[in-house]
């Protein structure tokens, strides 16, 4: 079970009262492995069948961790992974759709935490896809999340070796499909938010891939290794609110009204960017206030 320390922070992370409550409707597949160093709560590690957000994106990660696969004329791209035990889930679900492997050509990430990118090293020595990413999260990546600014070493995953680093608002095409990066710093100073254009009923649809915007246990007053750190929440939520947005999705799928436990329905209450914002926006206002009346108490 998760220390009481790591229980919070799972627990803000997903932005849910009760993170692992969906693993109780999913008994189709066995729980992935629990990690010795890091544990997470079950619906984490929950599979969950794989099942169409648009006609060429899929959702393949588990309940309560998102990895969304979009397959081209050209290949297909995978965007985060979820914990290092999801790997051979991943490339089975992968499989089922019928994308091999060496079919696999770009790999995306929203932020270098262990729930998001932890089996991105292993999907990338199975398949030979590119990794993508800025250079801020770049960083962190290559150190295994080693002496991450918020959870110093409390979240190591396998290493990875970003081959190509993209700039805010650059973008990534592959068989004609254009993946556009978006910097939102909030969740972690090398956030990225994607977007990219697909179909849904038929119509014409952007879809976002809007990155976590919560601040668990984070210091967000007189913080030494991050004086800007408000500052850098600001600018991500703007960015969010104005990202192209008929369907959202996010790394907690709960986050943004999704559960994909129930694959017959898992979009029963849909979000907008804007409101995805806003409320993350209303949940850092009131911890920011709380910090700055403690900080003063103590001057």
């Amino acid at each position: 079970m998760p220390s009481l320390r790591q229980a919070a922070l799972a627990l803000a992370l997903s932005l849910v009262a009760t993170g692992n409550a969906a693993a109780g409707s999913t008994a189709a597949e066995a729980l992935l492995p629990e990690a010795s160093a890091y544990s997470s709560w079950d619906s984490w590690r929950q599979p969950v069948a794989p099942f169409r957000v648009a006609e060429r994106s899929w959702y393949i990660g588990t309940a309560g961790l998102s990895a969304v696969l979009i397959k081209t004329d050209a290949g297909a791209v995978l965007i985060d992974t979820g914990l290092p035990q999801a790997g051979d889930m991943l490339l089975k679900h992968m499989r089922a759709l019928g994308v091999e492997p060496s079919q696999l050509k770009l790999i995306l990430h929203s932020h270098a935490h262990i729930d998001h990118i932890g089996a991105l090293a292993q999907i990338q020595r199975a398949t030979g896809a590119q990794a993508v990413g800025n250079a801020e999260a770049a960083v962190l990546l290559a150190r295994g999340g080693s002496d991450d600014i918020h959870f110093g070493e409390g979240m190591l995953f396998p290493p990875v070796q970003v081959q190509r680093i993209v700039m805010d608002g650059e973008t990534v095409e592959l068989g004609g499909l254009r993946f556009t990066a978006h910097f939102t710093p909030a969740h972690t100073p090398g956030s990225i938010s994607w977007t990219w254009d697909d179909r849904i009923d038929g119509k014409p649809a952007h879809i976002a891939y809007a990155d976590s915007l919560s601040a668990p246990g984070y210091q967000l007053v007189d913080n030494p290794r991050y004086p800007h750190i408000a500052d850098d929440y600001r600018r991500g939520f703007a960015a969010v609110r104005a990202l192209p947005c008929d369907l959202l999705l996010t790394p907690h799928p709960d986050a943004s009204g999704w559960d994909p436990a129930d694959t017959a329905a898992p979009h029963k209450t849909p979000m907008s960017c804007r409101a995805y914002a806003d409320k993350a926006e209303r949940a850092f206002d009131k911890t920011l206030a709380e910090q700055t009346a403690k900080a003063k108490e103590a001057r």
